[in-house]
C-alpha cells in the first residue's frame, strides 16, 4: 500500500495573489506546509501538484530546489490534476491538502490516516469541527478513479471531493471525530486574504511551538479576540 499526499498549489490567486511562497513568520507559507508533514507517524510520499501555467514555474523552482516533488497537470480541471498525479506516483491511498493552508494538524492527519484504513473507508475527513484550515481529507485511488471518469459537473473537475459529497450512496464515507478541545469550527486559520495572512503570520510569530499546535492556535486566537 502506497500513501501520497498530494498538496495542489499554485500562484494564481484572485484574493491574495502569490500567496504559497508569501513569507509567514520567516518562511513561505508553503515551507510550513511540508515541514508540517516530515513529523507525520504515517510513511507517505509528499508532492505539490501545480499546474502548467507559467506563472506556476517559481513553485516548480521551489519544489526542486528544496528537493520536494513537484507534478504539474491542467491548471482548472483539478480532480484530473490529482488522478494523474496519483498514477505518476502509484498511490493507492491519497491524502488532499492544499497549500494555502499552514496550520494543517498532523497528529489528526496520522489519526485520520488509521481511521480511513482501519475502516476500509472510500473518502475520510477531519471537516466541521476543526479550525477551517486545520482538517484534511484522503481517500482510495479507486474513489478517485470513479470521480475521474463520472464527475462531469464544472464543480466536480474543480473540486476533488465533490463527486463524493455529491453521491453518499456510491461510497463508504466517514468523519473523523474530533477531540473536544481542538473543536472551533469558526476559527479560520486558513490563507486566502490579506486579513488570513496576517493572522497567521502573527500567530506564527507568537508561538511557542515549533509548528503551531491547533489548541495554542485556539487559546491564541481567542486571547487576541
Amino acid at each position: 500500500m502506497k500513501l501520497g499526499v498530494i498538496i495542489q498549489a499554485r500562484m494564481g490567486s484572485t484574493r491574495l495573489p502569490g500567496k504559497v511562497l508569501t513569507d509567514i513568520g520567516g518562511k513561505p507559507l508553503l515551507s510550513h506546509v511540508i515541514g508540517r508533514l516530515a513529523t507525520m507517524r504515517n510513511e507517505a510520499k509528499s508532492v505539490v501538484a501545480t499546474s502548467t501555467a507559467s506563472e506556476n514555474d517559481s513553485i516548480e523552482a521551489w519544489c526542486v530546489s528544496h528537493e520536494v516533488a513537484v507534478f504539474r497537470g491542467d491548471e482548472l480541471d483539478v480532480l484530473d490534476r490529482y488522478y494523474r498525479c496519483a498514477i505518476a506516483f502509484g498511490f493507492d491511498n491519497v491524502i488532499r491538502l492544499t497549500a494555502d493552508n499552514p496550520f494543517t494538524d498532523i497528529e489528526e492527519l496520522d489519526r485520520l490516516i488509521d481511521f480511513h484504513l482501519d475502516g476500509a473507508y472510500d473518502y475520510t475527513h477531519a471537516f466541521g469541527q476543526l479550525p477551517i484550515g486545520v482538517g484534511a481529507e484522503i481517500f482510495t485511488f479507486a474513489a478517485l478513479e470513479r470521480s475521474h471518469r463520472q464527475g462531469h459537473m464544472p464543480h466536480h473537475r474543480e473540486h476533488v471531493n465533490e463527486y463524493f459529497t455529491d453521491h453518499p450512496k456510491c461510497f463508504r464515507i466517514a468523519e473523523l471525530p474530533i477531540p473536544v478541545a481542538k473543536r472551533a469550527p469558526a476559527l479560520r486559520l486558513t490563507v486566502d486574504t490579506y486579513a488570513d495572512w496576517e493572522r497567521a503570520d502573527n500567530l506564527v510569530k507568537k508561538s511557542s511551538q515549533k509548528w503551531l499546535g491547533t489548541e495554542e492556535a485556539i487559546r491564541l486566537c481567542s486571547y487576541s479576540a
